[in-house]
């Protein structure tokens, strides 16, 4: 299958939001909130817009990928980093390499960027393979000063991290209002909440530490 990687296009924004809606329906929880996400980070001043990729396959939009800026907070010092999510693929293409090749794809950019490293909270039998590390190897935490599991470092090149540690602080940028998640979701086509085997991983992970 042929997968095309190329930069969104603003006519596209909808049709993003829809797959991302569709790729994370009832997988962490019941419903889901990645779509909302989506439409807020295009208006925050931490969204690369130049990491705002989608993958085409069939002439259909089948997966996205968008980055923001975020920081490792030590003491009173703040090093910048990058942060990505949602991760987006229909469920049709997914297990299809469209994923895998979107992360490549603009891992390889955000390097040549001049960017130093990327943190994310994922599964790490999935993000492993890129060459992501638990952050506890970097000396890396969440606000809690814990090491989960799913909080996973890749630097973006040998020794970026060096003497780099601290908090990992994703900020405001990823944090959805409720109430604003049940207005935005009035504008779609209606589907089923419900609970699924996959939910019961995602808990799993959540509540993990390394």
């Amino acid at each position: 299958m042929e997968i095309e990687i190329r930069l969104e296009e603003e006519k596209e924004y909808r049709l993003v939001e829809e797959l991302t809606r569709e790729a994370f329906w009832n997988v962490n929880f019941p419903g889901c909130a990645e779509h909302l996400l989506i439409h807020t980070l295009r208006n925050t001043k931490e969204f690369i817009k130049e990491l705002d990729f989608v993958a085409v396959c069939n002439n259909t939009l089948a997966g996205n990928i968008v980055y923001a800026t975020t920081k490792v907070k030590d003491n009173n010092k703040e090093h910048r980093v990058l942060t990505f999510g949602p991760l987006s693929v229909l469920p049709v293409y997914q297990n299809k390499g469209v994923g895998s090749k979107l992360v490549a794809h603009t891992v390889i950019l955000a390097q040549k960027m001049g960017y130093k490293a990327v943190i994310i909270y994922g599964d790490p039998e999935y993000y492993k393979r890129f060459g992501f590390k638990e952050s506890k190897e970097y000396k890396i935490t969440n606000k809690e000063k814990k090491y989960p599991a799913a909080l996973l470092v890749l630097e973006l090149y040998a020794g970026a991290l060096n003497g780099i540690k601290g908090v990992f602080e994703e900020g405001a940028i990823y944090e959805v209002d409720e109430k604003e998640l049940e207005e935005f979701e009035k504008g779609f086509k209606k589907k089923e909440k419900d609970v699924t085997k996959s939910q019961e991983r995602f808990m799993e992970i959540a509540n993990k530490y390394v």
